[in-house]
């Protein structure tokens, strides 16, 4: 099984909030997912971004790959495997 670090989107039309979460490849973007680590609001200025460090680093060392926009997270809030 393929687990990757992803965005989990909620909020309004126009309006987006986003969940990182752990979830199974194959599962649809909105849909079924394993762990919640943390959030994301980019409608903020500057972007909130709050994610448990802890998580993090245990689903990276278990190898789940996060995604491109994750990634980013991942750097801006300095956490590396």
């Amino acid at each position: 099984m393929a687990v990757k670090i992803r965005l989990k989107r909620l909020g309004q039309k126009k309006a987006p909030f986003y969940r990182v979460i752990v979830a199974d490849s194959r599962s649809p973007r909105d849909g079924k997912f394993i762990e919640e680590i943390g959030t994301y609001d980019p409608t903020r200025e500057p972007s909130a971004v709050k994610i448990n460090e802890e998580l993090a680093k245990k689903w990276l060392a278990n190898g789940a790959q996060p995604t491109g926009i994750v990634a980013k997270l991942f750097k801006q809030a300095n956490i590396t495997k």
